[in-house]
């Protein structure tokens, strides 16, 4: 009899337990478990740094996020110390931890410190509803933060982060970056050089109820189209008085939309101001414009974003649209300004090997496969300025909902599975 049961019960057994188990080792086991034991600690973590409001432009709640993981990543062995901006700047700094030693890649971990939500934004600091939480950047990124502090402790507990060579840079300005960007990214810049891979722990998205990681990531530039016309009676129009600006404006947009076209291209007019008094603050991102309706207009401004996957694309598309611009109307004339701003994550095969090492992390934990998510399902972030330096991989954060807006939400569950998963990557990469 006990003999008929055997089988079944090991059938059933082998249903509970995680799918490619076998395939860690006895260090990674480790590993797992003390990331698993530390869950609650995890989101006690993140309780802490949620409840503190550090939107960008509230330095002292920026910095006081940073000396919270600053003291987390002490305690692990790191060298932290605060690098500060100019005053001038009005951006708190950021956290940078080292850890020196001499066997594997070099890895530098991302992520950031301020969120979109200043002191006055509506929402709660935290909320917590069973296995979600609804917070002010608990997603973005406050939830990656934590995955990162997870999986070194967990690797630190099982005795494996010893001799490894790691650097983790929490950001204080992500969410809107310094200017000059020369100078608020210049060290990220500097330590991307001195390393040999990053990883980024923006949140974690799945599509189709497929896990993700990030590849690539879109450029973000933006263009500034200027139009003059001749301005006349409105019973002129088409005639010697030419079309005047905003039916130029019209034919060069129209243009765009209709002749520069390629996959992962876009451009968004956000602005557009016409008539014969035009003016727009740039600082305020604001204007005004006035006129009437029997008067050719004489003066447009477009203000639009521009977004495009490589150097390459976005060569194609300026030669394009100068040309198009070139094409006036009679009576009529434009002039068009590029300004990049963000540059592409390319998709290149060091990206897609990382991914594939990343997943098979994750296969072999029994969480799953991972997928890469299109370039164009993302927004700018930080892992841009490090990745046309050396090969990157982002968004392996928590995943969640309603990113930057009062009911952003965390899956907290999520925060174990994905700290799992980069344990066991650097782990393996730091052999």
């Amino acid at each position: 009899m006990q003999r008929k049961l055997l089988p079944a019960l090991a059938l059933v057994l082998s249903a509970l337990l995680p799918v490619h188990a076998a395939e860690l080792d006895p260090t990674e086991q480790r590993i797992v478990a003390e990331v698993r034991a530390w869950s609650g600690g995890a989101i006690d973590l993140l309780e802490r740094s949620a409840r503190i409001n550090s939107g960008t432009l509230n330095l002292a709640g920026v910095r006081a996020v940073g000396d919270l993981f600053g003291k987390e990543f002490e305690a692990l062995g790191f060298r932290t110390a605060w690098l500060d901006m100019p005053a001038e700047m009005r951006r708190a700094g950021h956290l940078v931890a080292v850890r020196d030693g001499k066997q594997g890649k070099r890895l530098l971990l991302l992520g950031h410190l301020d969120t979109v939500f200043e002191p006055d934004a509506p929402g709660p600091l935290w909320e917590r509803e069973g296995d979600s939480a609804r917070g002010q950047g608990v997603g973005d990124m406050k939830g990656g933060n934590v995955v990162v502090v997870a999986a070194l402790r967990a690797l630190q507990r099982a005795g494996a982060l010893d001799n490894t060579r790691i650097t983790v840079m929490f950001t204080g300005d992500e969410e809107d970056a310094g200017e000059p960007r020369s100078v608020s990214r210049r060290d990220m810049v500097e330590l991307a050089k001195r390393s040999d891979l990053a990883l980024s722990f923006e949140g974690q998205v799945i599509d189709g109820g497929r896990v993700t990681a990030t590849v690539g990531r879109r450029a973000t530039a933006s263009f500034d189209l200027e139009v003059k016309g001749r301005q006349g009676h409105s019973q002129g129009v088409f005639g010697p008085g030419g079309y005047g600006a905003v039916y130029e404006a019209a034919r060069i947009l129209d243009a765009f939309r209709r002749e520069v076209v390629e996959p992962g291209l876009t451009f968004n007019p956000g602005v557009i101001l016409g008539g014969t008094e035009v003016a727009f603050d740039e600082a305020k991102l604001k204007g005004s414009a006035g006129g009437k309706t029997n008067v050719i207009a004489n003066s447009v401004t477009v203000r639009s974003d521009l977004r495009y996957l490589d150097y390459a694309q976005r060569d194609r598309a300026q030669a394009r649209m100068r040309e198009i611009v070139a094409q006036s109307l009679p009576g009529a004339s434009a002039s068009i300004a590029f300004r990049d701003s963000y540059p592409p994550m390319a998709v290149t095969p060091g990206n897609l090997k990382l991914l594939e090492q990343y997943s098979r992390a994750s296969s072999d934990a029994g969480l799953g496969e991972v997928v890469a998510l299109p370039a164009t399902a993302r927004g700018a972030g930080d892992i841009q300025f490090v990745a046309p330096y050396i090969d990157s991989l982002d968004g392996l954060g928590a995943s969640g909902s309603g990113a930057h807006s009062p009911n952003e939400r965390v899956d907290l569950p999520s925060i174990e599975r994905a700290a799992i998963r980069t344990a066991l990557l650097i782990y393996r990469l730091t052999r």
